[in-house]
């Protein structure tokens, strides 16, 4: 796990110091502060250059492409795993940010073609791999969490690729006459003649979502699409798939089959991502993702060398405790528990934003970056449980698909929220396709008003609907695909930024490539089914967490990883940032209407859950405004 960045200029002007790559790679620091590195690449005079990341020094000869790197080390501690990596022919440049779980399984075949390795890092082998098999048959092989860069001299081209399911971060940085790659975005503040402009085209989708897909809200700056990789060549930059998760779910698994292979594609993937030289961790919420990731994990690790992390609060109704007592005593853990309260909250807010890009997306991200705080005491890596409710139908919202009835009491709620709107409500209400996108919206149309006047709802879900129409299978499996598109890269992004912003790496063993495969194969009838008549969702993995720690423990109501808005909103510390600060500089940028919200926030007792929300976002927005806009 590390993090790089770097840039290529494509006229013919010419670095001739190391100056900016080293500044961009020490403002990333936190990603990797076991080692750095730099490679200064001649992509004209085909030389490259590679010097030490504190060296104040002039280029031996100007350069046009640069790699910067911070490694924290996970794999092979020693010097050997430095990054870049450059091939032994010197000509491949490469660098990887995350971990290629199955890389090992290959070591020997490359041994046998006559390939050497120098050190015992997943780095090398990926190296060895794409020199045996080119971009294509390499990136199709891996099996991981990944972002790549690799320079190839004999095809003077670029490469720029970023994992499946988006688990690892690739910001790209168009101009035009410069490509900048970057792990995180705030390495581009020191470019050369660069300056963040916010752009706020997207900001109705934003508004209502509280995340974009693949893009940011700054001009010229995507998140490489998962499952991608860039060919950057002469000045043209071509996308290339090499992973579509529509290919998905084509093999159904019987019913009678499905908890025999999902167990053991489970098992597989915890046991695999168990690699590590240095001290590994659980987060464990209490919940049974996260709780059968821990169980896996505890069998292949000797009794006292497994430890758990998670957040608790005062209050019963937003803490799973008990649950998470239950778990480690169950499974004879060390359990590290750590209390959330509303002075730490916005007493780190401001660190958080800085560290996440964008305006935070859950009010829980503030949890995983306390977590991930206290968890570095105890461990360098930490396995959790996301992704297991987007590719295993585990929200409510699934079931509510399948029943597919339309006066319901989430139907009459929503038009309550939304009676001002009633028509625009109504129109994706109705709508099972436009339904299924709203499913995952957090505000509702009337706070979106509310904020914004002129938002619109058709330019919100544009994005969306588009995506969703392109997906082919039942209207489960869609769905699940649909959420593994555009719900879930956006909590990665929110375990990727905390857990790094503390030198933490985060792996998700229900991302595997074969986990997916395997749940994308498992139908409906076996995900959304009636225990004790209730339709269940996720209940072929609810019935896996009761073999293991009994019915009560895995049919109880899901709760999530709530925060106690409402109380922390009431405290001192926010009432003070709010009038004092965030409220009179919202006005003055002009882009949201606070009046409504100014209403909420002083009856801060009786505001609904939506409006709530909706102050969490101003507040979010004004500081990440503040902090890169300005």
């Amino acid at each position: 796990m590390c993090g790089f960045t770097g840039f290529y200029n494509f006229n013919t002007f010419l670095e001739t110091n190391n100056h900016a790559i080293r500044e961009m790679i020490a403002i990333q620091k936190h990603r990797g502060p076991d080692d750095s590195g730099i490679v200064g690449i001649n992509t004209l005079e085909k030389n490259f250059e590679t010097i030490a990341s504190e060296q104040e020094a002039t280029f031996d000869s100007p350069k046009n492409l640069l790699f910067g790197f911070n490694r924290l080390s996970i794999l092979d501690l020693s010097p050997n795993g430095h990054q870049p990596m450059v091939s032994p022919d010197e000509q491949v440049v490469l660098m990887m940010n995350g971990e290629i779980y199955n890389a090992f399984d290959f070591k020997e075949e490359l041994v046998q073609k006559g390939y050497v390795f120098k050190s015992t890092s997943d780095t090398e082998i990926v190296l060895h791999l794409y020199l045996e098999y080119g971009m294509e048959g390499m990136i199709t092989k891996i099996n991981g969490m990944f972002a790549l860069a690799i320079y190839d001299f004999r095809l003077e081209t670029l490469f720029l690729a970023r994992d499946r399911f988006g688990i690892k971060p690739l910001y790209i940085l168009q101009e035009e006459n410069r490509i900048a790659f970057a792990s995180e975005m705030k390495s581009f503040k020191k470019l050369p003649n660069f300056k963040f402009e916010a752009d706020y085209s997207h900001l109705d989708e934003f508004l209502l979502f509280r995340n974009l897909i693949n893009t940011t809200l700054f001009k010229n700056i995507t998140n490489c699409k998962p499952g991608t990789f860039l060919i950057v060549k002469k000045q043209k930059i071509e996308t290339h798939v090499f992973y579509d998760i529509d290919n998905e779910g084509q093999q159904p698994i019987t019913i009678e089959e499905s908890i025999s292979k999902l167990e053991k594609a489970l098992r597989k993937s915890v046991e695999s991502q168990m690699l590590s030289d240095v001290k590994l961790g659980c987060q464990l919420s209490g919940g049974i993702d996260s709780s059968l990731v821990t169980y896996y994990a505890s069998q292949n690790l000797t009794k006292g060398n497994l430890e758990t992390v998670s957040i608790i609060f005062k209050d019963p109704k937003f803490s799973e405790e008990k649950y998470i007592d239950f778990v480690a005593d169950k499974l004879a853990l060390q359990a590290h528990k750590y209390e959330m309260t509303a002075e730490y909250y916005f007493e780190v807010i401001e660190k958080a934003i800085w560290h996440f890009e964008h305006p935070l997306n859950h009010p829980n991200t503030i949890g995983i970056y306390l977590l991930s705080q206290e968890a570095k005491k105890q461990v360098t890596v930490l396995l959790s449980g996301e992704g297991a409710d987007e590719a295993l139908a585990g929200y409510s919202r699934f079931v509510r698909a399948k029943e597919n009835k339309i006066f319901t009491k989430s139907f009459f709620g929503g038009l309550k929220r939304n009676i001002t709107h009633v028509f625009d409500y109504l129109s994706y209400a109705l709508d099972q396709e436009k339904k299924m996108i709203m499913e995952t919206a957090f505000g509702s149309i009337t706070t979106a008003k509310a904020l914004r006047p002129n938002f619109q709802l058709t330019k919100a879900i544009a994005d969306r609907s588009k995506t969703l129409k392109k997906l082919n299978g039942s209207v489960n499996v869609r769905q699940r695909k649909y959420e593994l598109l555009t719900y879930l890269p956006d909590l990665l992004m929110r375990q990727d930024k905390m857990s790094m912003a503390h030198s933490i790496e985060n792996r998700v063993p229900f991302l595997d490539n074969e986990m997916v495969t395997t749940a994308l194969n498992i139908s409906e009838e076996a995900l959304i089914a009636n225990h004790n008549h209730k339709l269940e969702s996720k209940k072929i993995l609810k019935d896996i967490a009761a073999d293991k720690f009994g019915e009560p423990f895995a049919y109880r109501d899901k709760m999530g990883f709530g925060i106690p808005l409402r109380s922390f909103m009431a405290s001192k510390i926010f009432q003070e940032k709010w009038h004092k600060t965030i409220q009179p500089n919202i006005v003055k940028r002009g882009l949201f209407e606070v009046s409504e919200v100014s209403k909420w926030v002083n009856n801060i007792a009786i505001a609904t859950p939506e409006q709530l929300d909706a102050i969490w976002l101003m507040f979010g927005f004004e500081i990440w405004a503040k902090q890169y806009i300005e």
